[in-house]
């Protein structure tokens, strides 16, 4: 059942054209009455549909999808055409004959949260820390650290001091234990006063104690924001702060975004690292050469079985071989460039010098 917008988008992804797709929907019947008078009414019923055509409308959310009736009932003829809208809320079932690596990924990683958790907050006062995930639909809180503080005594602030270092750690290993910092591309550290530079400034002077290379190299995803408490509401105030709205805005393509400059980089200083169109790649990987795959997600959609089968054969291939795979979304600026270079591009682990050939005929319908 999809849930919010992202999940039509994820529906949207795992349609293709020969799935079986069962769902309740209105179907407006002819009726004839005992006196020959023909009559139309609306019945809601549940159909199940061999997909033909799949439309997306991504302002309304919604998804079309036509096809044949695959299981008569009172009111459908077996094989009539009818068309299911699919919304928010509303409950399918999909059936293929095979499901792929790619398609299996996408249900993954729409049903896991945490693969969307891109935000992470830390919304911390003294002695008090709520560790949250933010995905696009919801917080989701991570973990809650409490450290009784003594106050500070004249004379003496030692107790004081220790207890706060001991609160700072344990914030700390909530971080490394619940931040992943793969999928994660920014941090929230927010508190009243001058508690959150405290942290920062601690957290980095134990990174650099401890060689801490995770945190030292995640560096600049920390970001600190001002809050009135180190309680979970905080964070609705923290995310609509413009500042932090502007750093968030761009997220979840920040990676892609990344990749994609990374490649034309390589395409200008080192052409021999930078490969794109299908033959070309697929050589590449053939060759074990590749470090990071682009491919976007339009790919996956080709209404021919054979051609998809062959991109997610050269993702199966890159993954098997411990190279990285970013799926850009067609729908963002990135996903658009990278259609541009016919949706698949490749940075390599090493040059290839004698791929530079005219590409072969096979790729010409791609």
């Amino acid at each position: 059942m999809p849930e919010e917008a992202e999940d039509m988008w994820h529906t949207y992804n795992l349609l293709q054209v020969g799935d079986s797709l069962r769902a309740s929907t209105i179907r407006k019947v002819q009726t004839e009455s005992t006196t020959g008078s023909v009559g139309s009414s609306r019945v809601r019923t549940t159909l199940t549909l061999c997909v033909e055509t799949i439309d997306f409308d991504s302002q309304a959310c919604q998804l079309r999808v036509k096809g044949t009736n695959l299981e008569e009932n009172q009111y459908v003829k077996m094989g009539a055409y009818h068309t299911i809208e699919l919304e928010l809320n509303r409950k399918f079932t999909l059936a293929k004959k095979s499901w792929d690596s790619v398609v299996l990924d996408r249900i993954e990683q729409a049903c896991d949260a945490t693969q969307k958790a891109d935000v992470a907050a830390v919304v911390m006062q003294e002695g008090l820390a709520n560790l949250v995930l933010v995905t696009p639909a919801m917080t989701l809180l991570r973990a809650k650290v409490e450290v009784t503080i003594p106050r500070k005594r004249r004379g003496s602030c030692t107790q004081h001091e220790k207890a706060l270092e001991r609160f700072y750690e344990a914030v700390m290993q909530a971080i490394l234990r619940h931040i992943n910092f793969d999928v994660v591309k920014c941090i929230l550290v927010a508190s009243p006063g001058f508690v959150k530079d405290q942290f920062i400034t601690y957290l980095y002077k134990e990174a650099v104690r401890q060689d801490n290379k995770l945190l030292l190299e995640n560096r600049p995803k920390f970001m600190l924001v001002h809050s009135s408490s180190g309680h979970k509401y905080s964070l609705k105030e923290i995310l609509s702060d413009p500042t932090v709205t502007s750093r968030l805005s761009d997220t979840k393509a920040a990676g892609e975004v990344k990749a994609l400059e990374d490649f034309y980089k390589m395409l200008q200083h080192e052409p021999d690292r930078a490969f794109y169109g299908v033959a070309h790649v697929e050589r590449a990987a053939d060759a074990l050469a590749i470090d990071t795959l682009l491919i976007s997600d339009l790919l996956f959609r080709h209404q021919d079985v054979p051609t998809r089968s062959r991109y997610v054969r050269l993702v199966d291939n890159v993954r098997d071989n411990g190279g990285n795979v970013r799926i850009f979304s067609s729908l963002h600026v990135s996903g658009e460039q990278l259609t541009q270079l016919s949706g698949v591009a490749a940075i390599l682990r090493f040059p290839i010098a004698d791929l530079s050939e005219p590409e072969d005929d096979s790729s010409d319908d791609d």
